[in-house]
């Protein structure tokens, strides 16, 4: 390998910077690729999505309530569905994934106290209501916030 065999790795080197209307011999001369005429041929063309003055699209579509940017999505188990474990297992979202009881854990796993637990667990997910605490803790298991 020498000086004259280097280059750029593929798909790393591409500019979208050279020079608009300087002559024919540049390739991009004349209408500078804007094409003949027309509005958008001119300077001070319109904005993207403006319809000619046409009520544009994104405002006769009609708006309906209120989506929180910082919104998570929380997967809630009962207690009575962790009750397919077997006695002192430490129960993780991993280990709900794998049993099938969670197939996308996305911002958070949440157990709720929602029917019977009868075996002891160390259960360690994101959040826990209260009942739910209660009744893991009443066999002897833990709640762990992780």
């Amino acid at each position: 390998m020498d000086l004259s065999n280097l280059s750029p790795a593929a798909g790393s080197v591409k500019s979208d910077n050279f020079r608009r209307g300087r002559g024919h011999g540049s390739g991009n001369g004349k209408t500078a690729g804007k094409g003949h005429k027309g509005q958008k041929a001119r300077s001070g063309a319109p904005r993207p999505g403006f319809e000619g003055g046409q009520m544009p699209l994104y405002r006769r579509i009609p708006k309906r309530g209120f989506t929180c940017r910082n919104h998570k999505e929380i997967v809630a188990i009962n207690v009575s569905a962790l009750e397919r474990f077997e006695n002192g297992t430490e129960v993780t979202i991993a280990a709900l994934v794998e049993s099938g009881l969670v197939s996308n854990p996305k911002d958070g796993v949440k157990i709720l106290g929602n029917g019977e637990l009868t075996k002891k667990l160390n259960v360690k997910v994101n959040s826990f209501s209260a009942a739910a605490k209660e009744k893991i803790e009443a066999l002897g298991g833990t709640c762990e916030v992780c």
